[in-house]
């Protein structure tokens, strides 16, 4: 049985430094890749992602809402 990611991470925001919490997307059901996304209090759009290292390097050079993964 594989281990579920976890639904929500915390970063400190880049722009603010302030704590920014990102959820998990319903991007894809493999386990290659585990995309999030969130939004800080000061706008600033925070993306992180686990799993396989090219399908993470494409999800965070995409543009925002731009990006899927397939097999």
């Amino acid at each position: 049985m594989a281990i579920k990611p976890s639904r929500t991470l915390t970063f400190k925001c880049e722009k603010c430094t302030k704590p920014v919490q990102v959820f998990l997307q319903k991007v894809s059901a493999c386990s290659h890749i585990q995309p999030y996304q969130g939004i800080c209090k000061c706008g600033e759009l925070k993306r992180h992602a686990t799993g396989q290292k090219a399908a993470v390097d494409s999800y965070l050079a995409s543009p925002t809402g731009d990006w899927s993964h397939h097999h």
